[in-house]
């Protein structure tokens, strides 16, 4: 039986072929139609060469968002699934449905794991905007690639999988906020993603058959608010974790987001 990780790899490759113009233009079309895309924001269906293309679609021009130091923005296009603050160390997937930040960021964590931490989980589906960027100006000090399953994040698989974050291969990113503050990103993978790209590190290498966690850090390495760190290559999941009291969010469970929306409040 082929594994997921395997079937993503071989998704991959397929949705990289460029099929005769007629024959793509359908494909494309299909594609956009089943998922009800908008693409107002985007090049015409038909220019896109590949179905890799259509799903790493860039936009026409910069989104606006609100520039005050204060402002922390989504990182990306989805679905807010949970958001909330942890409870010895456990945060949640979805309702009644646990993860273990310590587990899930690995020696992304450097600090007491026993500490109490606010987080936000946002699921990127198929139809969504794939890049994601900075929801602040931020310092990254370190990235940990940690391998695992590529398990489907949509909901009813988080409902059947017990702590299936901490299970999926994932890249977590620890950064500093201005004032100091820690806040780790963590994108997850899952089942057809072909791979997340990250702008700052090419050695950073997903679903390539790697079986130990790798650690990358850096000196120096400064983004602001809004600049693009990389992209998935479909829907996935980007788990945004703070200490404690360091944002205040405005978010609820199911609220759909757009990259550079304002989702809550920086506290200095």
């Amino acid at each position: 039986m082929v594994s997921d990780n395997a079937f993503s790899r071989i998704f991959g490759l397929i949705s990289r072929f460029e099929f005769i113009r007629p024959v793509q233009e359908r494909i494309n079309s299909q594609y956009v139609k089943f998922f009800k895309i908008d693409m107002s924001e985007f090049k015409d269906v038909s220019e896109y060469k590949s179905l890799n293309e259509l799903f790493t679609r860039s936009l026409l021009k910069p989104r606006e968002f609100d520039a005050a130091d204060e402002i922390f923005i989504s990182p990306c296009d989805g679905t807010c699934l949970s958001v909330g603050s942890s409870e010895r160390s456990k945060a949640f997937s979805i309702k009644g449905m646990s993860y273990d930040i310590k587990e899930l960021l690995g020696t992304a964590m450097s600090e007491a794991a026993d500490a109490q931490y606010d987080f936000a989980n946002i699921y990127l589906s198929p139809k969504d905007y794939h890049h994601y960027h900075a929801p602040c100006d931020l310092q990254i000090k370190r990235a940990v690639y940690i391998p695992g399953k590529l398990y489907s994040v949509a909901v009813k698989w988080l409902k059947k999988v017990e702590s299936l974050y901490t299970k999926n291969e994932r890249v977590a990113l620890e950064c500093e906020m201005s004032g100091g503050r820690r806040l780790w990103l963590v994108f997850v993978g899952a089942l057809n993603v072909g791979k997340m790209k990250f702008v700052f590190d090419e050695r950073i290498q997903t679903n390539a058959m790697a079986d130990f966690t790798q650690i990358y850090e850096y000196e120096n390495l400064k983004f602001k608010k809004g600049d693009r760190l990389g992209n998935f290559e479909l829907g996935s999941t980007i788990v945004i974790i703070s200490e404690h009291g360091s944002i205040e969010y405005n978010l609820f469970e199911g609220k759909e987001l757009k990259f550079a929306e304002s989702i809550g409040l920086i506290k200095f």
